[in-house]
């Protein structure tokens, strides 16, 4: 796991590169470029805020600051998977004539994404402040989550990028899955809306922490399960070494493949 580390710093100004690139590319002749990155999650917490509150009757008091801090935190996790998925298959001809950790490819789309996020945790601050709240002094976890959250999206982003070099189909899968997990975790609705012999659902997806630690510190404004986020770090940093014993086990078919 230690040659992860030394590879990135040898090869630190490509890692650099390679995440502008897919900063760049994401919006690649798009007029309105990075914008995209506020109006993307906007749109869709327009289309649910009406769904939800005016159709289906929800009452969530604050329902649209609500939904910002499950929306958004999903759209980065969802986002990140399903790029990195195809991402060695979209590189394929690069692979097999230049040599470099493949690995750095992967921990590109992760991180560019994550850059992503960071933009559009301003349109979740917005809400909150012109909606009322405004902000607390339990923000200053905001950096644990995203922390928990990227080791997350990387452990699955070493996994996925690697099988679906053998298994084209795999990426078709990620895309059901994901809905199910949308579903699967409260974004949406709130926990306390589950029936009881249901809640295992939610104590099974692991965004169901991440998304409540980002509402309790922007929309309860309470203080997050501490002890909840240091097992789910926990968690992912051992997911991350076997993503990655996986990965590398892996790349050594990847030329052949592609």
């Amino acid at each position: 796991m230690f040659k992860v580390f030394k590879n990135l710093y040898n090869y630190r100004e490509l890692l650099k590169t390679n995440v502008k690139k897919e900063i760049r590319g994401k919006y690649k002749n798009s007029f309105l470029g990075v914008l995209w990155s506020f109006l993307n999650p906007l749109l869709q917490i327009a289309v649910y805020a009406i769904v939800f509150p005016l159709i289906l009757r929800n009452t969530q008091e604050n329902y649209v600051i609500f939904l910002c801090c499950g929306l958004i935190p999903w759209t980065f996790f969802a986002t990140a998977i399903s790029r990195s998925s195809f991402t060695l298959v979209e590189n394929g001809n690069i692979l097999k004539k230049v040599y470099f950790p493949r690995e750095i490819l992967p921990i590109s789309v992760v991180t560019s994404e994550t850059v992503n996020f960071l933009i559009s945790t301003i349109i979740i601050i917005g809400f909150v402040i012109f909606g009322g709240l405004g902000i607390t002094k339990y923000i200053l976890f905001y950096p644990i989550l995203l922390i928990a959250q990227y080791l997350l999206i990387l452990a699955i982003a070493f996994v996925v990028s690697s099988i679906t070099v053998y298994i084209r189909d795999l990426q078709h899968l990620i895309g059901v899955a994901l809905q199910l997990l949308f579903y699967a975790a409260p974004i949406v609705y709130s926990p306390e809306t589950i029936p009881v012999e249901f809640k295992w659902i939610l104590d099974f997806n692991p965004m169901t922490y991440v998304i409540n630690g980002y509402r309790d510190i922007f929309y309860n404004q309470t203080e997050p399960d501490v002890s909840a986020l240091m097992i789910l770090i926990a968690v992912a940093l051992v997911l991350c070494v076997i993503g990655y014993i996986i990965f590398n086990k892996l790349q050594k078919g990847f030329a052949e493949q592609l």
